[in-house]
């Protein structure tokens, strides 16, 4: 049995400013998001295939940037306590106090890379193709965020590498943090680099994404603990896991559109 290290949430400080660990990983994937679309822009370029330049791939990251702040809380809001937001309206705002969902913040960036698709006249999913690959390693930041600050934790188990995370209780639990680590980040990103590596039918690569980050999600949250206000629903599955079924069914079928396509083509 492992027992959590007990990270101090502050990474430093500078005189009155104090500097937070999961902040810290919100920079990190976003320098890594502007490193990455560089590189993969000039991957695009080299194949003859039009691709984005330095400064609109900063403009890009200011858009997401917006989507997964203002998506990500109405998405915890609208999904995750509807009831009580609709009581205690004023706290929406108030994201510093917690409660932001992936599910939702996925919505806002598609929202905001159809605005930004619009300004460049680029087609939808030939953006979020662009896009697909560099997601994950900002992923994997956000959830060796949570693992710092032992948060999200998992579900109690016996099995040899569970986890004790003293700030929550003495029970042994699943490191489900590293779980999601491991799979939506580090594993789909190996996957989505290396399939994008060349040219593929439009919205293929988005596609790919979808069903990747849908399946590796879904199997984490076997082993995270259910949010306690909600507990498991139907079928014995969590809001994550009902939230990203939908995303595994639309990536098959984009998938299965996008190469009927190019073989009519």
């Amino acid at each position: 049995m492992l027992i959590h290290p007990t990270i101090s949430p502050i990474a430093f400080e500078i005189g009155p400013l104090a500097v937070r660990w999961y902040g810290l990983m919100y920079l990190l994937a976003f320098v890594g998001f502007m490193v990455l679309g560089r590189v993969h822009a000039r991957r695009l370029a080299a194949q003859g295939a039009r691709a984005l330049d330095p400064k609109q791939i900063d403009d890009l990251l200011f858009y997401g940037v917006l989507g997964v702040v203002l998506g990500g809380r109405l998405g915890y809001v609208l999904f995750y306590k509807p009831a009580y937001y609709f009581e205690h309206w004023h706290e929406i705002p108030a994201i510093w106090s917690g409660g932001m969902s992936f599910h939702g913040g996925f919505l806002g960036v598609l929202v905001a890379t159809a605005l930004f698709a619009r300004r460049l006249d680029w087609r939808f999913f030939r953006l979020t193709d662009f896009i697909a690959p560099l997601v994950p390693l900002g992923l994997a930041a956000g959830r060796m965020g949570n693992f710092i600050n032992a948060e999200l934790v998992g579900r109690v188990t016996d099995v040899p590498w569970a986890m004790v995370f003293p700030t929550v209780d003495m029970q042994p639990r699943h490191p489900s943090q590293l779980y999601q680590f491991a799979g939506e980040g580090i594993a789909l990103f190996l996957l989505l680099w290396w399939y994008s590596a060349k040219p593929r039918p439009r919205a293929a690569v988005s596609a790919m994404f979808l069903m990747g980050y849908g399946a590796f999600r879904f199997l984490a949250e076997f082993g995270r603990e259910p949010d306690d206000f909600l507990g498991l629903l139907a079928g014995g599955f969590s809001m994550g896991q009902w939230l990203s079924l939908p995303m595994i069914v639309a990536g098959i079928v984009m998938m299965i559109v996008a190469c009927r396509r190019t073989e009519q083509e």
